[in-house]
């Protein structure tokens, strides 16, 4: 692979010496002179390319124009790719953009070990592993193969001691008429390729791999070979490393989420990264059970049950990092999948005033709520919404020496000194019911529920407000009012929830938009009528686009910021929980006489001062009612 790219990612500020090409670009210039294009085609798509934005590669415009398509570039490039550049492909094709070449030539001009272009290119992140190495058995005509994934002749295999194969980075897939197919991870390093031809004394086929996949093979079919003599383990340090690799990989990227998914052929491992899961990495199927055993020995579950679902938790130390680690297993047709929950324990607590509400919803949040002496906060909205975040924020605020606060939590998920928290354990017979019944008897001014679950829980939440306390609490609803409704679902009794209840905070996260690489535009049509809007409404508001660069790692988005829906109950929400109104009453009313302002409308509010984007409001966000204009929305909340 580095030789790969040390032979083809050569400098494409090189002035070429038809100028034709140079102006056209390379793909065209063949594609014309194939006569697969017109120049009217061509002038067409020029004119089409310079009203686009973001903008797109001529070659895009004239696909998308349907005046060429894969299949006749294709053809092109393997007819000409000896006169093709790599760099120059990955450009004209769309897959990185020339400034991003620049400056992956530039960093290289600058260093003084010269790294290959391509290996710049990957660090960068201006191109994934899998992508280059499509484009070069594109460009170079060879079938790119991943082994790993492959059933391999094991008499091909067993003519080389395995130590050559690992060493030169090339595997014997299967006989092909009488040919040899073989992966290589550099299919233009001559001695490579003759060494190859020499030990199978044929002619081959060559086709082009990664080098961890032509790795995973060589140790499947090493162990495969050893199976009948002597069970071949991978030694433990191995396993250990990919397993701390993983982990210490998510926390650099700031994962939240880990995902080691056993699929028919492989497992593959996901990170969820700002709410978004993205595809990190394959591994070789044989490797599973290994890295389950490796998982469940952290954890302490059952390494010999393979039947069960299970659960724990581990504090994962490596050097600098620190992180609390839910582990759960889930049972599927092709194995065990499982996934961490990440909580990084280095992370500080945002303060109240940090966690993005704006300026008259917090002026309301702390004096009508936080301020109150007794009732119930319930925040709420799905898992992985931050809803314990904004929990753990308020029992910081609230946190004063004049104050006794109490927790029961499943389980502690931050420590904050000055208050007495308790974390659930069922094998103890430590219960959240046999806690609650405890809790008011340690004399506290603020109780902490880590979760209304049942009943019991909801029960003691306001029986412990009727008598003066506090109450922080979560909820798992889509919305503030389906807090109201689920409450009233779960038998407990209206009049209780209307004198209790003080504050229903609901909320979501929103990917922030990249700030490097952020450009202003107008919402279209579509997007305008997605909204629930006619036209007009959005007037003083100004939205921003993404085109994606290095520092987002070309996703558009860096870090989240948080959406809340916050109702505060007035005399007329109170009297319709009273006569059991209606979600869609209650929602009416809250709109009308409690100043409420939807989760819709307030990240609308957000995408308007170019926070995030108008996509990701539509895409995370329920739309149950039509959202106000953009200047009644600013004067609800202010700022």
């Amino acid at each position: 692979m580095d030789c790969i790219l040390g032979n083809y990612m050569v400098d494409d500020t090189e002035k070429t010496a038809d100028g034709e090409e140079e102006k056209l670009g390379k793909v065209i210039f063949y594609l014309l002179k194939e006569n697969h294009l017109t120049r009217e085609n061509i002038n067409y798509a020029k004119r089409i390319q310079k009203k686009l934005s973001p903008p797109k590669s001529l070659l895009e415009v004239l696909k998308e124009l349907e005046y060429v398509n894969d299949e006749k570039i294709t053809q092109a490039i393997k007819a000409n790719k000896d006169n093709l550049k790599l760099g120059t492909l990955l450009v004209e094709l769309g897959y990185i953009t020339r400034k991003e070449l620049e400056e992956a030539l530039k960093i290289q001009y600058e260093e003084k070990n010269k790294r290959k272009v391509g290996d710049i290119l990957l660090e960068q992140r201006f191109i994934d592993e899998k992508s280059l190495i499509e484009m070069l058995s594109l460009q170079m005509g060879f079938p790119f193969l991943e082994p790993e994934f492959i059933d391999l002749d094991p008499d091909l295999f067993k003519q080389v001691p395995y130590k050559l194969f690992m060493q030169n980075k090339f595997i014997p897939i299967r006989m092909q008429g009488d040919k040899v197919l073989i992966a290589f991870s550099d299919p233009l390093h001559k001695p490579t390729i003759e060494a190859a031809r020499g030990i199978f004394k044929k002619d081959i086929e060559i086709a082009i791999s990664k080098k961890d996949s032509i790795d995973f093979a060589i140790q499947k079919m090493v162990r495969d070979e050893n199976k009948d003599k002597k069970t071949l383990t991978i030694d433990d340090e191995s396993i250990v490393g990919i397993v701390n690799t993983i982990i210490i990989n998510a926390i650099r990227a700031k994962a939240s989420d880990i995902h080691i998914e056993p699929m028919h052929d492989r497992f593959r491992v996901r990170l969820r990264i700002d709410g978004i899961l993205h595809h990190i990495k394959d591994y070789s199927k044989d490797m599973m059970p290994l890295i389950a055993s490796r998982i469940k020995i952290m954890t302490g579950l059952d390494i010999a049950e393979k039947r069960r679902h299970q659960g724990g938790r581990i504090d994962f130390q490596f050097g600098e990092y620190k992180v609390d680690l839910r582990v759960s297993t889930y049972v599927t047709v092709h194995g065990e999948k499982i996934v961490f929950r990440i909580i990084n324990k280095m992370d500080k607590l945002l303060k109240v005033e940090e966690l993005g509400m704006p300026p008259r919803m917090l002026d309301n949040f702390i004096n009508f709520s936080l301020e109150s002496p007794s009732g119930v906060l319930i925040v709420t909205g799905p898992t992985g919404s931050g809803k314990t975040s904004t929990v753990y924020s308020c029992i910081d605020h609230l946190n004063t020496p004049e104050n006794s606060i109490i927790t029961a939590e499943d389980p502690v998920e931050y420590v904050i000194d000055g208050i007495a928290q308790c974390s659930i354990n069922t094998k103890l017979n430590l219960t959240f019911e046999e806690t609650l019944r405890h809790i008011v008897r340690q004399d506290p001014d603020i109780v902490v529920i880590g979760e209304i679950r049942d009943f019991f829980s909801a029960d003691i939440a306001v029986q412990a407000a009727l008598t003066g306390h506090k109450v922080l609490t979560t909820f798992h609803t889509e919305d503030s009012i389906g807090a109201l409704i689920r409450l009233m679902n779960m038998n407990i009794e209206p009049f209780l929830i209307a004198s209790t209840i003080n504050c229903v905070l609901a909320q979501r996260l929103l990917r922030r938009v990249c700030p490097h690489c952020k450009k202003k535009y107008t919402p279209g049509a579509s997007e305008i009528k997605r909204m629930g809007y006619q036209g007009g409404e959005l007037a003083g508001g100004s939205f921003y686009k993404a085109a994606g660069c290095g520092q987002c790692r070309h996703s558009g988005y860096g870090g989240r910021i948080a959406v809340h829906e916050m109702l505060l109950p007035d005399e007329h929400v109170r009297d319709a929980v009273l006569k059991r109104a209606t979600s869609h009453e209650l929602r009416t009313i809250s709109l009308k006489d409690a100043g409420l302002v939807t989760l819709l409308e307030n990240g609308i509010y957000k995408a308007s001062k170019g926070i995030t984007t108008i996509d990701e409001v539509l895409r995370c966000l329920p739309r149950l009612n039509p959202p106000r204009p953009i200047s009644e929305i600013k004067r609800l909340l202010g700022g």
